[in-house]
């Protein structure tokens, strides 16, 4: 018999381009394995690894890690013969704050937030050119931003799909999660994902997964006081599910989890922020996980295996 999906959420899916999937089920390997020990992770808050899609260059962003010229500032690491080279803020920074870094899956562009100036209002999002000598100019990203704040960008594996946060009105509590379709150059207006994933709590920080439907987000009650977890939530029948909290080998028994973004380099790895020492840090960490077969066998890379590392 032949699957029939509501017209409703059909035409919600259209508006970003996403094709009714099957759902799928998520499960993890092993445990959270810190990245870069004292090169990436250190003393300070360090939030949403983001990787190259050759495996040769690390990306995330500090709000108080000193040398960079901002509040918050982006920071790079290339990988070399004798592991992560020392870290150094990347070109494209601001006075202000720059956050939320994500390649994308081909390796030519970084989207990252920032509230610097010449935005329409509160936090933006934008993208610079990856470039033989290192980064282009930042670029606003026109049909996507508006006077509320937007965070955490990040673009489908295909190109199609730009998904972010945003607490803008017409959401349904303070953020939500949206998508926008890429159109040529541009991007159009954006829609909150279809479903029940948006909830009056604080849903960000979302990342598609290996099948380009699924994702892992963060949400809390409120963002500002109550302690953050992370959740999937798959796209079945009926749209994106409320989502379920991932387990104890993801979130931190500690503290807040968060900044989730898929890693280019090995699509069955998963990138994450967490605070897992008592009174300490958000450092960041990498863990495998695997989709249903259903989901995600046409997705996962034939040389994806099932073992961590401590890199």
């Amino acid at each position: 018999m032949a699957r029939r999906f509501p017209l409703a959420w059909l035409a919600s899916l259209a508006m970003v381009g996403i094709a009714p999937p099957s759902a799928a089920s998520l499960e993890f390997v092993g445990s959270a394995v810190p990245f870069a020990p004292g090169v990436a992770s250190t003393g300070f808050s360090e939030v949403r690894l983001t990787i190259s899609p050759d495996g040769a260059t690390a990306l995330w962003f500090s709000r108080d890690r000193p040398g960079g010229p901002g509040g918050y500032d982006i920071w790079m690491s290339r990988r070399t013969d004798r592991g992560w080279s020392a870290a150094h803020p990347v070109t494209f920074n601001s006075s202000d704050r720059d956050f939320d870094p994500a390649f994308s899956a081909d390796g030519r562009f970084v989207y990252f937030a920032s509230d610097r100036p010449g935005g329409l209002g509160g936090d933006d999002l934008y993208r610079v050119a990856v470039t033989s000598g290192g980064f282009g100019p930042a670029e606003h990203l026109e049909g996507v931003n508006g006077p509320a704040d937007e965070w955490a960008p990040m673009l489908s594996r295909d190109g199609s799909r730009l998904i972010f946060s945003s607490d803008r009105s017409g959401g349904s509590g303070g953020h939500d999660l949206y998508a926008s379709r890429r159109e040529g150059e541009r991007f159009g207006p954006a829609a909150p994902l279809p479903g029940d994933v948006n909830t009056a709590a604080d849903e960000f920080d979302a990342t598609y997964l290996a099948d380009g439907t699924s994702i892992v987000f963060a949400r809390a009650p409120d963002l500002r006081s109550n302690r953050v977890d992370l959740f999937f939530a798959a796209a079945g029948d009926e749209a994106y599910d409320a989502g379920s909290r991932l387990p104890m080998s993801v979130n931190s028994p500690e503290g807040d989890t968060y900044g989730p973004m898929l890693d280019w380099s090995r699509l069955d790895r998963l990138a994450l922020s967490g605070r897992r020492r008592k009174a300490g840090s958000m450092d960041l960490y990498r863990i495998v996980y695997r989709l249903d077969r259903r989901a995600s066998d046409a997705a996962r890379p034939a040389s994806a295996t099932a073992s961590g590392d401590s890199e």
